[in-house]
């Protein structure tokens, strides 16, 4: 009885959760992106660096789905290869903005003494563009994968650095937080077991907006040079190499671009869902 107890609000959260379309929509092109990515060596049909300059610039066929390059690289194989940057970097980034978010969040919501200076800050990291402040992180650590995923990581942190300290503040002042305290637990228990517990949802939900806007900002700096090494095949570089040949080879920017989108929009699509099921407020409001 205890087993189908526990069991049977599992069942039902996802049946909740899979009942939303954007959920739904959103996790299986996401999967379809992860799995393309791990599989990378057993889908594509040629290394992501391999040269054919005989095969250069040849339009999509059987032979080449996706066409090739300048160089006679296979635009699908490269775009698969991507994938796996994209996603180390977002991953990268989501863990680091995350702890980091968390840290300065709680910190500032619970700790009344520190709530202005953490403020100070966050207003301060936020007042730039989130682009040129990864240009100029990544532009005083070096150009690396490490590098862009510490710049994006740090560039990201106030985003859930704010939506943390806005939830910790609420939960502070709430009976069973204010009991804790009168209990006598450390502070250290109540943030653990009563904060951070009730703040998880929320961090969930953002999480998936910085994956998003991680994977957007990775194509950037890509884009613009900056970003990972070149040698590295990543959706930026393919467009940013793809550009001299727009006209008389428009494959080379559609497929990267294609890839970015469909990624982008099932993240987005993604933590709509979530949001929307964290809240249900939200859904009946729009």
């Amino acid at each position: 009885m205890m087993a189908a107890s526990t069991t049977m609000p599992v069942v039902a959260g996802l049946r909740r959760l899979f009942r939303n379309r954007a959920i739904l929509l959103g996790a299986i092109v996401l999967a379809l992106v992860v799995l393309a990515a791990i599989l990378a060596p057993l889908i594509a049909p040629y290394a992501p660096n391999k040269l054919s300059i005989v095969n250069k610039l040849k339009g999509p066929s059987l032979t080449h789905l996706f066409g090739t390059d300048e160089f006679g690289r296979d635009i699908f194989s490269r775009a698969i290869y991507a994938g796996r940057i994209s996603l180390l970097v977002s991953l990268g980034v989501v863990f680091i903005s995350t702890v980091l978010g968390v840290i300065m969040g709680v910190a500032a919501g619970y700790f009344r003494q520190l709530d202005a200076p953490i403020s100070r800050l966050l207003d301060a990291m936020m007042s730039f563009p989130d682009i040129l402040l990864a240009i100029a992180l990544v532009a005083a650590l070096g150009p690396s994968l490490a590098t862009v995923i510490i710049a994006l990581g740090i560039t990201y942190a106030p985003r859930l650095a704010r939506i943390v300290r806005g939830s910790t503040l609420v939960l502070r002042e709430l009976p069973y937080i204010e009991a804790a305290v009168a209990m006598g637990l450390p502070t250290w228990q109540v943030l653990m077991r009563h904060v951070l517990l009730n703040l998880a949802s929320p961090i969930l939900v953002q999480a998936t907006f910085v994956f998003a806007s991680a994977m957007l900002a990775e194509a950037s700096l890509s884009f613009l040079g900056v970003g990972v090494s070149s040698d590295m095949p990543t959706w930026g570089t393919m467009l940013a190499s793809g550009r001299e040949f727009m006209n008389n080879a428009p494959w080379l920017m559609i497929f990267p671009g294609l890839a970015i989108v469909l990624s982008v929009l099932s993240l987005q699509l993604l933590g709509d869902g979530l949001r929307d099921l964290v809240d249900p407020r939200l859904a009946k409001e729009s």
